[in-house]
């Protein structure tokens, strides 16, 4: 993208949508798209996925055998009675067969939900039971622990894939993919039929069921070109949890439709391990997370020193806001900028960047999209007004209409609904917009926590501490944290007849942990005699989070409890 203003002002989603090959029908599929159009174009023998174990040994799969693999799974996803619009959930972490799900899962007119695998069973069962699970597919060790005590509570569930093991209740995928068809006609879905189901959480209530249609492909396809810098043939690595929705849209659908070898590198965080993948792999664009970034940073140049990356053209970050002094140290140490940018679950797709041909300005979100209509908005009784005052303060909204807008939160078509007002959409996000026209994320408008690039909604972790003999009330809130950006802290009361003691509060996090998992449950828990609630008996957060990071407390007119 060269020229930012000209572009943006001829492009048109039609013109986007002639880049992608779709049906001669007019039907649209994600899989299609991401696999199949590039065997008929001649490129089956470029190599699609490399995988690199834990181990260090890489295996590689061409678009060949993508196709071939994703055709198998379809198959079996048919030989067990699921048909379009069925719900096929992955409790897996990055390996091969998540991948190849995904795109079988999608060929065959399936939707599509993956799930964080370092999730505890709570969250599995809500997400599962909101999405009516009709099929996982998991490891053996995760249905052990994790599912089947949650079977009597998904009647909808009749069909368990294990990649490695064969336990009552489950069967293992293996000799049911050896035995199925490497063939497969994909199924014609239409551009608006459901293909993906992200869960995202509230501040209140369930989590969010978050649908996406086949027609998301157009922005993901798009985006992955402008704002990431994308290009047929190159090597790129997205260190995103093929979990979440980054690790599908830019992990899985955006680097395919673009016809680039997607590195999948199957062990934790390892600066070293890091390091060595983007010179050895010979990466071209790396999207990866601040959190990442800042534990790259706190690893000094030393870590460095032994390496270089001539390769390495493009950087980019995703998950929450990125501090400038991540984008100085990019330039330092890389000689180029990390470019950051911001998109939702709901966006489905990347909505404002940092683009490889305009300046960066370091802590900024950059500039929207070609075809994204971006403003800062007042929401009042009248509805929401844009402010056009550079630098003022309100909610960051987008005009509707781009392809990868989510179709509604499932099952709740009011709290949908609130999404929207005097033609916008609203984010939740709280921004500013300089004279150039580039967006600063000031922080969220309600209470979710971004931690390691995961959104935390409190009163899931809060539900779960109350759920011990001990817990009276909690309230849940995100502090600062070097290099996860937040960490989650609670605040318990405890029930008379108990007291706190630091065996209580062991037990408490231990407890926490098994249910949440590690990566939502809380880092530190405070014992308090009593919580900040306003007269109608709500937990006062905002008081928790401005007394703990020495804010003014604002109103707190309505405080009928404060006991400390």
């Amino acid at each position: 993208m060269q020229d930012y203003d000209s572009i943006c002002e001829n492009f048109s989603w039609a013109e986007a949508r002639k880049l992608i090959d779709g049906f001669p029908d007019g039907g649209l599929n994600i899989a299609h798209e991401a696999i199949e159009r590039h065997l008929l174009a001649g490129h089956g023998d470029q190599i699609a996925l490399r995988w690199i174990a834990k181990s260090g040994d890489c295996t590689d799969f061409s678009y060949q055998q993508m196709s071939e693999l994703s055709n198998r799974f379809a198959n079996v996803l048919h030989a067990h009675g699921l048909e379009k619009g069925a719900r096929v959930y992955s409790l897996l972490g990055r390996v091969p067969d998540l991948y190849i799900a995904a795109l079988g899962t999608l060929k065959a007119g399936c939707v599509f939900c993956p799930l964080f695998s370092a999730f505890g069973p709570e969250p599995i069962h809500s997400r599962m039971e909101i999405g009516g699970a009709n099929a996982l597919i998991t490891t053996g060790r995760l249905y052990k622990h994790k599912i089947i005590a949650l079977r009597d509570r998904l009647p909808e569930l009749h069909t368990v894939l294990l990649i490695d093991d064969d336990m009552e209740g489950a069967e293992r995928l293996l000799p049911l993919m050896e035995k199925a068809s490497d063939r497969f006609e994909v199924a014609r879905t239409d551009a608006e039929d459901t293909a993906l189901l992200h869960f995202t959480s509230g501040t209140t209530g369930k989590p969010k069921g978050v649908v996406h249609v086949h027609e998301a492909v157009v922005a993901h396809h798009m985006t992955g070109r402008i704002a990431l810098d994308l290009k047929p043939g190159d090597t790129y690595w997205c260190t995103a949890d093929p979990g979440w929705v980054t690790g599908t849209s830019y992990g899985i659908i955006a680097p395919l439709t673009n016809r680039v070898t997607m590195i999948v590198d199957e062990a934790e965080f390892d600066v070293a391990r890091w390091y060595d993948i983007l010179a050895k792999e010979r990466v071209n664009v790396w999207y990866t997370a601040p959190t990442a970034i800042r534990m790259l940073m706190k690893a000094g140049r030393d870590a460095i020193a032994d390496h270089e990356f001539p390769a390495l053209r493009f950087m980019a970050s995703v998950g929450e806001p990125l501090n400038p002094e991540a984008v100085i140290w990019g330039n330092d140490v890389f000689g180029k900028p990390f470019h950051d940018n911001w998109w939702q679950t709901e966006t489905g797709g990347i909505m404002i960047a940092n683009f490889a041909s305009v300046t960066v300005k370091p802590g900024s979100m950059g500039k929207p999209l070609p075809g994204i209509a971006a403003g800062i908005v007042e929401v009042g009784e009248g509805g929401a007004k844009e402010l056009t005052k550079p630098m003022a303060i309100g909610e960051l909204a987008l005009r509707p209409g781009w392809p990868s807008m989510m179709r509604g939160y499932l099952h709740e078509e009011a709290r949908y609904r609130k999404c929207f007002s005097g033609g916008w959409y609203l984010s939740g996000d709280l921004a500013m917009r300089d004279d150039d026209g580039y967006f600063w994320f000031v922080g969220r408008s309600d209470d979710l926590i971004k931690s390691s690039g995961h959104l935390i909604g409190p009163f899931e972790v809060e539900s779960t501490l109350m759920e011990h003999d001990a817990v009276a009330e909690v309230a849940v809130i995100g502090v600062p944290d070097e290099t996860a950006g937040e960490r989650v802290k609670a605040y318990v009361a405890l029930k008379p007849g108990f007291e706190a003691s630091d065996a209580l509060q062991l037990e408490l996090l231990g407890h926490a942990r098994k249910k949440l998992g590690p990566a939502v449950a809380p880092k530190e828990i405070v014992f308090r005699t009593n919580l900040p609630k306003t007269r109608s008996g709500k937990i006062m957060r905002r008081l928790l989070k401005a007394r703990e990071l020495g804010l003014p407390e604002g109103d707190i007119s309505t405080l009928e409890s404060d006991e400390r």
